[in-house]
């Protein structure tokens, strides 16, 4: 029996509006090569960086919000290799004194959390060409410990931190267009050998366990790609330990294609790349009141995160583990919920409220959001108006068929529900003077399901009830017809 390992690097574009070390716009949007560019991103001699002051402010915030330790030092680095995209021949990163250090999330400990500058872009439709307008680019990255035993829980990771950055505002981190990028290390090794080995400090003997040989595997750019990648990884190597070989410490990437990693370059060590404190920026300084950078204000910044809103939600509003992960996932439409809960109690205690109001959030409002593909910040009416929905269906002055009709007439030209009752002539029939008529109609036309009701097949009163409302165009009271009909059919 083999025992997976593995610790995954992470890395996202922040959300600022210039890059790391110039004033060229951050724009992932930029369909053209080359725009956002100047001498300094694209490495031209006796050009000098400037740090930017938002994207050292976000990876602050990220390592808070996991738990980790500021820096009261920090400092840029060069990281020393060639390669066509990266146009100075090194890369500004930073290697002993990250911003961040510790810190855990879902169990998983993280080693470090660090700000670099992004390459460029590979582009290889037409001949082999490079785009520099993500040169530069802010991007942290973040370090796990190898505390991860499964692809299963490294996707659970990833994901709850990619909602993470999403609740700071720090990234969009959408993996699809780039801007959140993994690799993982993966080892394997048999359980019950070697267990651990002594390890001579500077406090004495101590314990460590013996992992097996990393694998680093890169060009992951999915969730899927993320299980997939270390389930084949996992399997390749005890393969080849079960067959008596040995694995190689190498970096190899993964081909989304034909579901298999492939060998790139045997791994680098720190000493490869050379690393020395990068000579034209300034050390940081993070103690209280210098450099300009408010621990204590940034700690105040960080919003409610995932884990309290899910834990907050269930309490608040009695929702199901399932339900308020809906809601934490989206933070645009969890706002949204709380915003129309918040006003349909002003009009009833009744908790009822607030699944009727979940319910035609997720399912009905949703399904038209994406349907139209848009957000929900761009809808045309307000939390307000979509309570007072709520509270007209609740208190069953609409049907759920009218609910549906008018959640689709505010979301083309919004507005408030009452109003458009009154002016599409959509309120909702009760008066048994205009029941009676339509349902002594349906009792004939459907002699077969009257037999049926009398016989005690319950079926056949709903499609009785379905009738008369098709009748009413959806308008009819649905107790009303029940009780009339039941009435109105002879025992």
């Amino acid at each position: 029996m083999y025992k997976p390992t593995i610790g995954l690097e992470i890395h996202a574009e922040l959300k600022t509006r210039s890059k790391m070390f110039c004033d060229c716009r951050n724009d992932p949007e930029e369909k053209h090569p080359n725009l956002n560019v100047c001498p300094i991103c694209l490495g031209h001699p006796g050009t000098l960086p400037v740090i930017n002051k938002k994207a050292v402010e976000y990876v602050l915030k990220v390592g808070m919000a996991l738990g980790g330790k500021p820096a009261k030092k920090s400092k840029f680095d060069r990281k020393n290799y060639f390669y066509p995209d990266l146009p100075k021949n090194y890369q500004i990163s930073q290697y002993d004194m990250p911003l961040i250090s510790g810190g855990e999330l879902r169990g998983v400990r993280i080693t470090r959390v660090h700000l670099e500058e992004d390459a460029g872009r590979l582009v290889h439709e037409v001949g082999s060409l490079v785009d520099f307008n993500r040169a530069g680019v802010p991007l942290m990255e973040l370090v796990t410990e190898p505390d991860i035993r499964s692809s299963d829980e490294a996707v659970l990771f990833a994901k709850e931190l990619q909602l993470i950055l999403k609740y700071l505002g720090a990234s969009d981190a959408d993996m699809e267009k780039g801007l959140m990028r993994i690799e993982a290390n993966v080892s394997v090794k048999k359980e019950g050998l070697n267990q651990s080995r002594g390890l001579v400090g500077r406090t004495g003997s101590i314990n460590e366990p013996v992992l097996g040989t990393k694998v680093e595997v890169k060009n992951i750019n999915s969730f899927k790609a993320v299980h997939d990648a270390i389930e084949y990884e996992i399997k390749r190597q005890v393969e080849l330990l079960e067959k008596g070989e040995k694995i190689k410490q190498e970096t190899r990437g993964w081909d989304d294609v034909k579901g298999i990693t492939k060998a790139q370059r045997s791994k680098e060590e720190a000493h490869d790349y050379r690393y020395f404190p990068e000579p034209d920026l300034p050390q940081l300084d993070l103690t209280p009141s210098t450099d300009g950078f408010d621990l204590e204000k940034l700690k105040l910044e960080i919003p409610e995160l995932p884990e309290e809103k899910r834990r907050r939600f269930e309490k608040e509003y009695l929702l199901s583990p399932e339900q308020t992960e809906t809601l934490a996932i989206e933070p645009a439409l969890a706002d949204f919920f709380e915003a129309a809960v918040s006003e349909a109690k002003t009009f009833t205690d009744d908790t009822a409220i607030t699944q009727i109001a979940f319910n035609y959030l997720t399912s009905d409002l949703r399904g038209l959001i994406k349907q139209n593909e848009m957000a929900i910040q761009d809808l045309k009416f307000t939390p307000e108006d979509f309570a007072h929905l709520a509270v007209l269906a609740h208190s069953k002055k609409i049907s759920s068929r009218i609910a549906k009709d008018l959640l689709l007439k505010m979301f083309e030209s919004g507005g408030d529900p009452e109003n458009i009752i009154k002016e599409q002539g959509m309120e909702q029939i009760s008066d048994e003077s205009a029941i009676l008529p339509v349902i002594h109609k349906i009792l004939v036309e459907n002699s077969s399901a009257v037999n049926d009701f009398k016989k005690g097949k319950v079926n056949a009163l709903k499609f009785l009830i379905g009738q008369a409302m098709r009748e009413l165009k959806g308008r009819g009271n649905p107790e009303a017809l029940k009780r009339l009909i039941e009435k109105e059919i002879p025992r």
